[in-house]
């Protein structure tokens, strides 16, 4: 009478194996939590909020290092820049090469955009979800996006896996090494690769499961939001660019 089966067992709070399953076994995951009415998206967003940490103390430790040898890595498109562009680079780097401006506001940065880009994309994937007909609910959302996003704690970690590796931070991220200029498409491009594509299929899948979407829809309503976030992110680098191109950016995705 009192003997409890598995199914009957309380979730975990830390379900450490849901982390390798998302990965393999996708849908199984978000079905799990269509059958949970709970929060689970705590454990996610802390190894994401881990990840990067680590890849901002890696990229400060080697821009550090490379600052002390006299080591200075020029953006992209460097060649293109008018001598006095070139030289106002070359004075701002010389003035932000102690800790404030290599680990604490790239760090304060990226945890603002990590916990702050998840509530944003979490309101906006459940609103168009209502529009499209869903049934799911803003708690819902939240956990969707948190373990959705953990393709972009494997890139952290292949990140700083290549950073060691090679000796030195990553100026090109994404697909922006394809472009000359440090422009909007420049910007749009850092926020592009598999990963993203990764995150879009994850999302697709939990929306559709866990706000009882068809596919198409489900699909729709998450490749229109993203679309927008990527338009609005690579509009605010690009105009952040214009008005000194210093500022550290670490987006949610």
């Amino acid at each position: 009478m009192t003997e409890i089966t598995l199914d009957q067992r309380p979730p975990r709070r830390f379900d450490f194996s849901r982390l390798r399953n998302l990965f393999f076994r996708p849908r199984t995951v978000f079905q799990e939590m269509a059958t949970e009415s709970r929060a689970t998206w705590l454990l996610p967003m802390l190894v994401l909020t881990i990840t990067g940490i680590l890849a901002v103390l890696v990229a400060g430790y080697l821009k550090s290092r490379s600052a002390m040898t006299g080591e200075i890595q020029m953006p992209p498109d460097w060649q293109y820049w008018t001598p006095e562009m070139q030289n106002n680079y070359m004075n701002a780097q010389q003035a932000t090469q102690g800790p404030v401006f290599m680990y604490v506001m790239p760090m304060v940065g990226s945890l603002v955009g990590l916990w702050v880009g998840w509530l944003l994309l979490a309101g906006l994937l459940h609103f168009g979800s209502t529009l499209l007909g869903g049934r799911g609910s803003m708690q819902g959302a939240l956990n969707i996006v948190a373990w959705a996003s953990l393709p972009f704690a494997l890139r952290d970690i292949l990140r700083i896996i290549f950073m060691l590796a090679a000796g030195h931070a990553i100026t090109s991220p994404g697909l922006s090494g394809f472009v000359s200029t440090s422009g909007f498409v420049s910007h749009l491009l850092t926020r592009v690769d598999i990963f993203l594509i990764w995150s879009i299929i994850l999302l697709t899948i939990g929306l559709g499961i866990m706000d009882n979407l068809p596919r198409g829809k489900a699909f729709t309503g998450v490749m229109i939001v993203m679309l927008l976030v990527l338009l609005a992110q690579a509009g605010l680098g690009a105009l952040g660019s214009s008005f000194g191109g210093t500022a550290v950016q670490r987006p949610f995705f």
